[in-house]
């Protein structure tokens, strides 16, 4: 179950499969607080951590996940902390900074890219607005999808999660209103869905930086684990589409 920020529990998984459209609903409002997670909106994530939202949609998973560091905050006292916490991780340069979008975690460097970012040295990997950019741009463009979050940066993992969770809503949308007059619409929309988690592969070495730094409290590291699990589990399980090939989501 997944409890979303009314208190209200949602079906995500269970001994029962739920039907297609449940199941894309609840996906919605999974990746829509994951969006706001790692937008900095610490308000969300305090409410979150106190009604153990995190925690429930944990437990529903089929691996463990440690959620120690997600538990006994209350919503008044954790709100500063986690807005702090999440600057020095993913805002302000400095020792303990994670940049939270896919290019600067890229393997391989995005050759013909020249900028003067600290981000990016020519010919290496680690870079702003590389090939992950310019890829999830694309998908915005063939979805006619603008991200509200993510400072302006394609590839930044609040605007994906934002993009997912406007995936699941269309394809929830789709299928109450007449599931069989637009199959052909649906597979798109479920198309998407998968070629863009096959952009989230970027989040295991997201999670593991994260994870080194945040070693105190721990509670983004946690949540990064968390992030990382669920796009895992909805790659393999919750979308309804074939997983895309290398070469479906290689830019030209």
């Amino acid at each position: 179950m997944s409890r979303s920020s009314d208190g209200e529990e949602r079906p995500i998984g269970g001994d029962v499969p739920p039907d297609d459209r449940s199941m894309a609903d609840a996906r919605a409002r999974v990746y829509g607080l994951l969006a706001a997670t790692f937008d900095g909106e610490a308000t969300t994530v305090a409410r979150a951590l106190e009604a153990g939202t995190y925690v429930t949609l944990a437990d529903a998973f089929p691996v463990a996940v440690d959620t120690d560091a997600l538990c006994g905050f209350g919503a008044g006292d954790a709100v500063d902390a986690l807005a702090i916490g999440y600057d020095n991780l993913f805002v302000v340069p400095g020792d303990h900074y994670v940049p939270p979008f896919a290019s600067a975690h890229a393997v391989d460097p995005s050759e013909t890219f020249e900028s003067d970012s600290r981000h990016h040295t020519a010919g290496e990997a680690g870079e702003l607005l590389g090939d992950p950019a310019a890829e999830m741009a694309r998908l915005y463009a063939a979805a006619g999808f603008e991200p509200e979050r993510g400072d302006g940066i394609p590839d930044h993992l609040a605007a994906q999660f934002e993009f997912m969770r406007a995936l699941c809503e269309r394809e929830a949308t789709m299928l109450d209103d007449e599931p069989d007059a637009d199959t052909e619409g649906l597979d798109r929309v479920r198309a998407l869905q998968a070629h863009t988690l096959a952009q989230l592969g970027w989040l295991d070495q997201f999670e593991t930086a994260v994870s080194t730094r945040d070693t105190v409290e721990g509670v983004f590291a946690a949540l990064a684990r968390l992030a990382r699990t669920f796009a895992a589990w909805d790659a393999r399980d919750g979308v309804r589409a074939d997983p895309p090939t290398a070469a479906d989501v290689t830019t030209d």
